[in-house]
């Protein structure tokens, strides 16, 4: 019951964990250095990335930023990109990690190319974004990605802990294995018993995965806390867990209970037993002290009455001569 309460514990601060990362808002937000400008020779192709899913616009050749903007957001498939005050720059606000293809896609739209070399994107899906540009900033991502560690820690502790949870050599929350199982006797032939199975209440048995550069069971890097959907699943797969833990808790206290009072069946009967048995050996040295007191009475009494009745004889036979 220590283990299983210890392993709650740690799966109520992952928990926290889950949902502080879940709390924190991943945002992309600036304001274009420039004026936006259109080309007015050819359409003008813009790459980007919203928390890792590629998006393209496609603004006409001689488009007002109006247009443009309409351009964008539908890619997007939200309304992330507006004008300022001025109508002539590009305001992003984005609830989302928002990343460009290339320097060119940045200027495109206004923003200042960023300085440095090409990187993969925060998510890990493998495409290749430009540095980020000194007009936007993306906040959240690192700090989500630091919880998913912390996250990872609490998992591994859950089960050292549970591997941990031995006595006598015998641990019943490390493996549910068939073999791994408490047999107890009731008896000395072992006609009444009790098995104990033991349960798997590791990370792995509960069912809770790490968190990793990727989302759910695809490929496209989209973990590490960063969406919140898989934040949502994890909190999902830790409501369970507790669930889990409760059954056990459960389990175990029932077969608790059946060797409590078997515990308490067997005292209760040791105790008749001794007591049946002083009866038959024990004696009792007041008891026998009285009826010894009262037999020697009774033959002192039995001697007076036959000295008695010797003397009324002789007084008789006297009277007779």
């Amino acid at each position: 019951n220590q283990g299983i309460t210890s392993i709650q514990k740690l799966i109520d601060s992952a928990k926290s964990t889950a949902n502080q990362a879940l709390s924190t808002q991943i945002t992309t937000t600036g304001t274009a250095g420039t004026d936006f400008a259109a080309s007015t020779s050819s359409n003008t192709t813009v790459n980007f990335y919203v928390n890792g899913a590629t998006k393209t616009a496609t603004i006409a050749s001689g488009s007002t930023i109006d247009a443009a903007i309409t351009a964008l957001n539908t890619a997007a498939g939200s309304t992330m990109f507006s004008k300022d005050t001025s109508g002539k720059k590009m305001v992003l606000n984005a609830s989302s990690a928002v990343e460009f293809a290339t320097t060119g896609d940045q200027t495109a739209l206004g923003f200042a190319a960023g300085t440095g070399s090409a990187t993969a994107d925060k998510y890990g899906t493998g495409n290749t974004v430009a540095a980020s540009s000194s007009n936007l900033t993306i906040a959240g991502v690192d700090t989500r990605a630091k919880l998913a560690e912390q996250y990872n820690s609490l998992l591994i502790q859950i089960t050292q802990l549970a591997k941990d949870a031995s006595f006598n050599g015998v641990n019943l929350i490390s493996n549910g294995d068939p073999t791994n199982k408490l047999h107890i006797s009731f008896n000395e032939k072992d006609t009444a018993n009790l098995d104990v199975q033991g349960k798997d209440l590791t990370s792995d048995g509960l069912k809770l995965n790490p968190i990793n550069g990727n989302s759910g069971t695809t490929a496209n890097g989209q973990g590490f806390f960063l969406l919140d959907a898989d934040v949502k699943t994890t909190l999902t797969g830790l409501s369970t867990a507790s669930d889990t833990l409760r059954s056990a808790s459960s389990t175990f206290g029932s077969n608790l209970s059946v060797v409590q009072n078997r515990q308490d069946f067997t005292k209760r009967l040791v105790n008749i037993l001794d007591t049946g048995a002083s009866n038959l050996t024990n004696a009792d040295l007041n008891e026998e002290a009285a009826n010894s007191q009262a037999l020697s009475t009774r033959q002192s009494l039995g001697i007076s009455a036959l000295s008695l009745a010797n003397q009324a004889q002789q007084g008789i036979l006297q009277l007779l001569r």
